[in-house]
Order: structure tokens, then sequence, then C-alpha cells
């Protein structure tokens, strides 16, 4: 039965995410002395989190990067083969960082279930019990496996429980709620194939109970690298994961299985995840956005920002070019002009007066106004007609640095089918089922590995891509990708697609690069998505609000 798993080494530690403590976006809180020195509290994709830095922060300059579970092995081999580190020193620290985690965000918790199975994961979950019963703690270890039949760095970790009068369960265990934390070390990072047989029961069993979940590492069934469930995956309130962030928790099924997320490097030399490193990607934070967006210089005029010029807006869809035209001014843009529908060019701006607008009738019209230098933003409400494809054409042919979006990429899928359009400078922003057509493949092809559609949609086409979704991918031509954390379900309503369109556009025109924009253009409408939510609900917030919420997420940024 366990040949049908495959089952990972353990992860390692350093940096943790534990649960938020205010509903206030953009603040710091102060935190008990009792925290302090070596617990630094900050806000991070909407919410509060905790940095410890319990050892010495040797790994904090990876502490961003994303990892694929190959990758987090590597470092792992590096740390215990390069840098002489106890494999069991490693898993031990792991240990603390779980308990210290665990009695932070569950502190009233006394009687915890930690359900182990083989491999290291398992070891790691030995360990945990070992140091919460020396904390006081009413430990149940139930295991899946004969823990006699563990190897390594895991028998060492229960050889130790053992040794202190620890008693291990057998599975499977009757139907108990009086468990007040159920800690899940089954299956780890490994696992790249459908769950089956009792590890199956043992995932249902975790997620009917009652009390909050904390997975170690990763919770089990999900796909480290992919962020997919493989059949079936523990629920986790939180989840404590080691030696580098791995990809598939923040992207996919990953945020609603993973919860909040901990993470700790264990002091292992960043020396030892170079190798790994360079192909590693980044997850977005504020904190990297003041370094790429650069305050303004007080001897600026408008010019100095760049002009966006929007185009779409069929008649009868006068709204969605409209949002974007307003998400490009509040991100910024020196000047927006629309180039839209004549049949509602002379109201679009009634409501908003700094868009300027021009009617195009069609090819004639929108090549004049393209004498001038432009960032363009093409697809919001641009429809499939003639008209449509004239437009898109032009825009396509010209020199200008390009977002496309919506429509727009509806008809680069529809002008691809034989040979991809392939150009420079520009940005394609598909929701998964425009990122199907563009690869002429299935929706559920672009979910089973978002990171990996991202990247090979740019390779296509040559382009800077933002995969939207739970957890966006943005990936550029040359390899690199990030994952943005941020964001809600809210922003899952019409128009929210041409506002991100309009924030990218805006920073494309403010000579950042495409990677770069996307970056931020995604993180900072997911940010301001958080916003709107926080302030209104997911349920009843709209891509208006999105907009709204911009100025107060560039105040909190510094800009």
């Amino acid at each position: 039965m366990l040949g049908k798993v495959d089952i990972a080494e353990t992860q390692l530690l350093e940096t943790q995410f534990p649960a938020p403590g205010t509903n206030v976006p953009g603040k710091v809180i102060h935190v008990g002395c009792k925290l302090l020195p070596f617990i630094a509290v900050f806000r991070f994709c909407g919410e509060v989190h905790r940095a410890f830095h319990r050892y010495n922060g040797a790994m904090s300059n990876i502490s961003h990067k994303l990892y694929t579970a190959e990758q987090v092995r590597g470092i792992d081999y590096a740390a215990i083969h390069a840098f002489d580190i106890a494999g069991y020193k490693l898993m031990c620290r792991a240990g603390r960082a779980v308990v210290d985690v665990a009695t932070e965000s569950f502190p009233d918790t006394r009687r915890w279930l930690i359900m182990c199975g083989p491999g290291n994961n398992g070891g790691d979950g030995y360990v945990v019990a070992r140091l919460a019963v020396e904390a006081g703690i009413d430990v149940t270890v139930c295991s899946l496996v004969d823990p006699r039949q563990l190897k390594g760095d895991a028998a060492i970790a229960y050889s130790d429980w053992q040794a202190g009068g620890g008693e291990v369960a057998n599975w499977p265990l009757p139907v108990n709620n009086t468990y007040d934390l159920a800690l899940d070390a089954l299956l780890g990072t490994g696992i790249d194939r459908e769950v089956r047989g009792e590890f199956r029961g043992a995932i249902a069993f975790l997620n009917q109970l009652t009390c909050p979940k904390l997975a170690i590492d990763i919770p089990s069934g999900l796909n480290a690298d992919t962020g997919c469930v493989m059949g079936c995956a523990v629920r986790a309130h939180n989840t404590v994961t080691f030696v580098g962030r791995k990809r598939g928790m923040y992207t996919a099924d990953g945020p609603d299985h993973c919860g909040l997320i901990s993470f700790d490097g264990l002091a292992i030399p960043a020396e030892a995840a170079t190798e790994q490193s360079e192909s590693a990607g980044k997850l977005l934070t504020m904190e990297s956005l003041p370094e790429t967006l650069k305050r303004r210089v007080r001897n600026s005029h408008k010019g100095s920002f760049g002009h966006v010029l929007a185009v779409g807006g069929i008649s009868g869809m006068s709204g969605a070019i409209r949002l974007c035209g307003e998400a490009a001014l509040r991100s910024g843009a020196g000047r927006v002009t629309l180039a839209t529908d004549p049949a509602h060019a002379g109201m679009i701006n009634l409501g908003r007066p700094e868009l300027m607008v021009k009617a195009i009738g069609g090819e004639v019209e929108l090549l004049t106004v393209l004498a001038r230098d432009f960032v363009l933003a093409v697809g919001p409400g641009l429809g499939e007609t003639d008209w449509s494809g004239s437009l898109f054409k032009i825009c396509i042919e010209s020199d200008a640095a390009l977002v496309v979006d919506a429509d727009g990429l509806n008809l680069l899928a529809q002008q691809s089918l034989d040979e991809p359009i392939y150009r420079d400078h520009w940005i394609l922003t598909p929701h998964p089922a425009e990122a199907a057509r563009l690869l002429n493949c299935k929706v559920a092809d672009i979910q089973r590995d978002r990171v990996s559609a991202a990247k090979a949609i740019a390779k296509r086409y040559g382009a800077c891509v933002v995969l939207k979704g739970c957890g966006t991918v943005v990936a550029d031509v040359s390899g690199e990708y990030a994952i943005c954390p941020a964001g809600n379900p809210g922003m899952a309503t019409a128009g929210s697609g041409d506002v991100l369109t309009g924030v990218i556009a805006a920073l494309l025109g403010q000579v950042l690069s495409c990677y770069d924009a996307a970056c931020i253009g995604a993180l900072v409408h997911a940010q301001a998505g958080d916003r709107a939510a926080a302030g209104l609900s997911e349920t009843g917030m709209i891509a208006g609000d999105i907009i709204d919420a911009l100025p107060g997420v560039w105040k909190a940024a510094g800009l």
C-alpha cells in the first residue's frame, strides 16, 4: 500500500506567519513583551504575521523564494552533506518551530492529536510530540505504519519519543472530538499521485474533526509543486513549512488547504540554497514595491509618467474600457486616453473628466491617434467583430509597449492557431479559460499546473504572462516567475480584470520592465481587492471598489 504514494524527505525551517492580529490593512501592530526581541510583527498580503528570528537568520535572503519539492530536497541535502548539519538536528529544529507556532496560535489547546506517517514527515511528528509533552501538553500519537519500520532520522525521532515513555496508537482511531488540536504529519511533500488506501481514510478523519488542524510542512495530499489536491487533502488552519516555501502552497488549491503559512529556514547557510535558487520563483510582497517603483522626484510633470491609450469598449461594453482607464489614472499614469466606439465616446468620461476620449470608427482613426507615443492596453470590452479585429491588428503590429486582456486575448488565440504571434515588450493577462485558448488545450490542463502553463504561454508568444486566479502567476519569457499570495474570491466579479489591465499599463508607462510592471500590478491589484473586501465584504464588492482602494495601497507603500 505504501508503494502507491511517494514519501519525501522532510523539509526544514526560519520565518513564520501565524494568525492575523488586526483587520486594518497596512498597519503595523505592537506585540507583548513576552514575544520580543526575536519576533518582528508586520503586515503581509492583508494579514498580520510574525517573523521569527530564532537562529541567525542565515536564510532570510531567500525567505521569499518559491521552490519545487525537488529543489527543497536539494537544499536539505546540501545542508547535511556540504555543511555538516546533522539531519536529526534539523528535524528537531523543525519540531520546535511547529510547537512554537502551535502554542502561539492556539494557546488554550491542551490535548493534541498527532497523525504520523512513514518517512521524515512522520519523524517530524514524533519530535513535535516529544516537545509538546515536555511543555505539559497531553499528546495522542497515531501512526498509519509500524513505527519500528522507520529508518534514518525518523527512526531516531521515534526512538526518542518511545524512550520518554511515549506510546503510539494504532490506526484506525475511534471518532473523538475531544482533541483541542490535530496535527498532520502523514505524507509530506513527496506525493505526486492520488492518495489511496488508509491514508485517504486518515485524511478524511482529520478533516471531519471539529478542532483546528495544523499541517507539518504541507497538508497531506496537496501537491507541493502545483497546488493541486491529489484526490483528497487535509484542510489545515495553519501550516508550518521548512527550508524553502513550496510554490504549490500559494496557488490553485494550496491557499484553501494551507490556511496561515509559517516558514522557518532552520539557520541553514544561504550558500546551501545557491544552486536551487537560480531557478526558484518569487513570492510577491509589498516590501519590494518601493525598491522597484521609486518615489517621484519633485521636478516632474505629467509627461514623466507615461500616456496610456486603452483600446476597446464596443457598443454596450463602455464600462470595461472606462474601468481600465480609471485604474490607470489611479496607478500613476500621467495621461489616459480611451479609444472607443463612437456610440458612447461623448458620454464615457462624464463621471471621470480626467479621462480623454477618442471616437474610433475604424483603422484610419486609430492609426492617426497612434502617431503619438503611448503604452497600449487593448481588449477590455473590445468584442470580436470586424471593428474589434481591425483595431487589434493595428495594436499588435505597432511598436508600442502593449498589455492584452479579455477579447484581445481571444482574438490573439484565434489568430495564433497555425503559428503564434510573437512580439517584444508585451504583457498578456489571461484567466484560465483564456489561457487554455492561447495554448489550445483544456482549462483543466491549465489548472493542473498553473506555473508551467504560464511559462508555456510566455515561451509561445514571447510575452510576460499574468495568469489570473487563486495565486496569480506571473511568468516571463526569460523563465522567471512569481506568485501573488494576496487577493480574494470577491475579486471574481465583472470588470476586475479590466482594472488589472489599467494598473499594469500605467506601470509599464512609468519606465518599468514588463516583468516588474506585471508583478507590481498583480500585487497592488490584489492588495486593493483585499482592502475592498475588508470594508465591504467579498460578496458585496465590485470592480469599482478595487479602483477606489488603489490609492490606499500606494500610500501604504510610501508612493
